[in-house]
């Protein structure tokens, strides 16, 4: 049996999970569709490799700029939350399931459930405890996250209308397994993302308190706290590390989800069903047909959303870890 004080903690890192993974995917989600629009598309997505190639079909997006236009033209304001709705039902339970388990993890390795004992971990266990966490947090939520790619890349006209009729057809005809379709390179990217998101922000915070130290050595070891600009800072170098170094397995997650999409034309090349046998197949045509630029569309979209999405996600979850905490006892 638990005991009360564990259970009470339990439900804090959910709740605060959860509501930071919220308010993190509804203020970066513009910069993901941009991301999920790059990285589905099989035409280069930057006009100096287009005039590199030589290509005679022209690409649907070619920057950041010119993919914002384009949609805000097409879709108006909405599209740049198109798969919110499974975003956030992604989210919500995905960063619920993270944090708790990764709290979880700490406690074991630390013998402590207060949060200010963990700080002092090895940066070894922060990494393989954000990992574990990552890993079951996936699995919980995968077919939310499917979901939300296809809503997102679908562009005009709509193929599915919501997220119930998307379901369905992908239930009907793929099955369970549709529902997972590129699980494997997820799970494999989360494992060194996790890790590193984890990982670093620990070691950027105990970074930043040696700083802070440093500039006040006579302040008590209770001025610890970070502010939230620190807080903020860690956050932010934290998921620009994972980010840079995963993004290749997140494209390649991508194109198993969107595989047999039926999108308009004009968006260029469709991923067809069964286009790749297996992750490994799916690197190496990649690389044959696009290079290595196509391993890494989306990665300026992504990078500069990763930042931000993990300064506002650890920062939401801090606050609102001490706010629950501060009505709880």
């Amino acid at each position: 049996m638990e005991e009360p004080g564990q259970l009470k903690r339990a439900l804090i890192d959910a709740s605060a999970g959860a509501i930071s993974g919220a308010v993190s995917r509804t203020v970066t989600s513009p910069l993901d569709v941009i991301k999920i629009r790059f990285q589905v598309q099989l035409e280069p997505t930057t006009q100096w490799a287009l005039l590199r190639r030589d290509a005679c079909v022209p690409s649907k997006y070619t920057g950041m700029l010119q993919a914002t236009k384009d949609i805000f033209r097409e879709e108006g304001l909405p599209g740049f939350w198109r798969g919110n709705v499974p975003a956030l039902l992604m989210v919500m339970p995905y960063t619920a399931i993270q944090f708790t388990v990764l709290h979880k993890l700490k406690t074991l390795a630390s013998g402590s459930s207060k949060s200010e004992d963990h700080i002092h971990l090895s940066p070894y266990l922060s990494y393989v405890s954000g990992a574990l966490a990552g890993c079951a947090a996936t699995v919980g939520s995968y077919p939310f996250d499917l979901l939300r790619t296809i809503l997102a890349s679908q562009g005009e006209p709509k193929v599915y209308p919501n997220m119930r009729s998307a379901f369905v057809d992908i239930f009907e005809n793929r099955g369970v397994r549709g529902l997972y379709a590129g699980l494997t390179p997820t799970l494999i990217e989360i494992v060194p993302y996790a890790g590193l998101q984890f990982g670093t922000y620990d070691t950027f915070k105990r970074w930043m308190m040696a700083w802070n130290r440093y500039m006040s050595p006579y302040a008590t070891q209770t001025d610890d706290a970070l502010s939230s600009v620190q807080l903020f800072l860690c956050g932010l170098a934290a998921g620009t590390c994972a980010k840079a170094v995963c993004h290749p397995l997140d494209v390649v997650k991508k194109r198993f989800q969107v595989e047999g999409l039926q999108r308009d034309p004009r968006y260029g090349a469709r991923v067809e069903h069964r286009a790749y046998r297996n992750m490994y197949d799916a690197l190496r045509q990649i690389l044959r047909a696009e290079g290595w630029a196509g391993l890494y569309k989306g990665i300026v979209p992504s990078i500069v959303k990763a930042a931000p999405a993990g300064a506002v996600t650890f920062v939401a979850y801090e606050f609102t870890s001490d706010w629950l905490e501060s009505l709880l006892t």
